[in-house]
């Protein structure tokens, strides 16, 4: 803060903006301390009202300019995590071999997913129009890219998929609405069985349904609820 700014401001604003400013490294350590995007829930707790948050967020996004070779991605409104800045993906790039590239099966059923979420295993065959076997759905759990979305309020209660901050992070999206073609996929009628999907979903699922699944019990949670599923399917 410039010392003709501290002079146009009284004792209690000072304070309050230099509370603001002290709070605004802790939160900026904690960011980049964590390997995995941090949840605005967990930044809470560092703050000393929730009102804060925001003009905190602005002022370390402000901190990292266009000069800069990082960045603050916002993902999913509610998820924050330091990245290279976009425009030096290219200077960055690492070649290596993957020694188990996902199969086309798994690549259909995560493009299926994130289109149509939240979708049951039923109406994902649907699309594909063939079985879809357990390995599949397991690699993408284990990668962290699916996640469950609770049941629908229909007979049999399906369990329906969606994808995870950690798919938004991986494939540089910061909200579904990024996935490419979108609105071109709309147009085409291609995504009308998504909507009609979503339509369902928030006709029997809550949001107190879709929030009962705390994210860092997803994944054992998501393995009894799989054995769940395919139990009740191969009875």
């Amino acid at each position: 803060m410039s010392e003709q700014a501290v002079e146009n401001l009284g004792d209690a604003e000072i304070k309050k903006q230099l509370d603001l400013h002290h709070l605004s490294r802790v939160i900026e350590a904690r960011i980049f301390v964590s390997a995995e995007p941090v949840s605005a829930k967990e930044l809470l707790a560092y703050l000393d009202s929730p009102e804060q948050l925001d003009p905190i967020i602005e002022m370390i996004s402000n901190r990292y300019t266009a000069a800069s070779g990082v960045e603050l991605s916002i993902l999913d409104n509610r998820f924050f995590a330091f990245r290279t800045a976009a425009d030096l993906a290219q200077d960055l790039i690492i070649e290596s071999t993957v020694k188990k590239p996902l199969s086309r099966a798994a690549m259909e059923v995560l493009a299926i997913i994130a289109y149509h979420q939240p979708i049951t295993r039923s109406e994902i065959e649907e699309i594909r129009g063939i079985s879809l076997s357990r390995g599949t759905v397991d690699i993408l759990l284990e990668l962290g890219w699916i996640k469950p979305r609770g049941r629908r309020r229909t007979p049999g209660r399906p369990l329906t998929w969606g994808t995870s901050t950690a798919f938004l992070d991986h494939f540089g999206l910061t909200n579904l609405s990024e996935l490419p073609g979108v609105e071109e996929l709309k147009s085409s009628g291609l995504l009308r069985k998504g909507q009609m999907i979503g339509a369902i979903s928030e006709q029997f699922t809550s949001d107190d349904d879709e929030d009962h699944f705390d994210e860092q019990d997803n994944s054992l949670l998501a393995a009894d609820l799989l054995d769940d599923e395919w139990a009740q399917e191969d009875g």
